[in-house]
């Protein structure tokens, strides 16, 4: 990876729109980035990183309100470590539970499925839909 990369790499190296990285430093997700003498975004490892982290968040549907309060913990140093483990215990266990109604859906699914295999192998009565 290049030490220093633009707007536009990091928008197709992440997925996200030039625009939305350019939103995500304007509402506080990001740190400033820093600028090329010409006053272009330049993005380091760093950046990357915490965008990554970022996305997992996004992806695992914690609220833009709720990753702006975990990236201005981050910003306010070591002293919230502690408030930011306890931020991301709480959104775990909210993950986990989605996860668990996502698997019992999936399990109805699949029994649905298996009943109207049955149904069409004529191994149940129609009656029972």
């Amino acid at each position: 990876m290049a030490p220093h990369l633009t707007i536009n790499a990091v928008a197709k190296q992440t997925g996200l729109s030039a625009h939305t990285l350019r939103y995500y430093e304007r509402i506080g997700l990001i740190a400033p980035v820093g600028r090329a003498p010409g006053g272009q975004r330049r993005y380091d490892a760093a950046d990357l990183a915490w965008l990554d982290f970022l996305l997992r968040l996004r992806s695992t549907g914690m609220p833009i309100s709720q990753m702006q309060a975990f990236a201005r913990l981050r910003a306010a140093g070591a002293a919230t470590v502690p408030a930011r483990r306890q931020m991301l215990e709480i959104h775990l266990d909210e993950v986990l539970a989605h996860l668990a109604a996502l698997q019992r859906n999936a399990d109805v699914l699949q029994a649905k499925i298996a009943h109207y295999r049955a149904l069409e192998a004529g191994v149940v009565p129609a009656s029972s839909t």
